[in-house]
């Protein structure tokens, strides 16, 4: 399902963050799922990406484009 959102936190360091979606969601988001394969992404971006299911269980966030 694709959603749009703001990056509220990312670690560099540790490569995974958290982006909070239009409806307040937060789903993890991990580098490798940035598209222009950069592995990092500015606090505060506005990213648009396909809602998944991950390996934990969690909700997270794939294929990231900055908008």
């Amino acid at each position: 399902m694709r959603v749009e959102g703001v990056v509220t936190a990312f670690d560099e360091a540790r490569g995974d963050g958290e982006v909070t979606t239009e409806l307040g969601e937060r789903l993890y988001l991990h580098c490798v799922s940035i598209a222009d394969g950069s592995r990092r992404v500015e606090v505060g971006a506005r990213v648009v990406g396909e809602r998944r299911v991950g390996r934990r269980g969690a909700d997270e966030i794939a294929a990231v484009e900055t908008l």
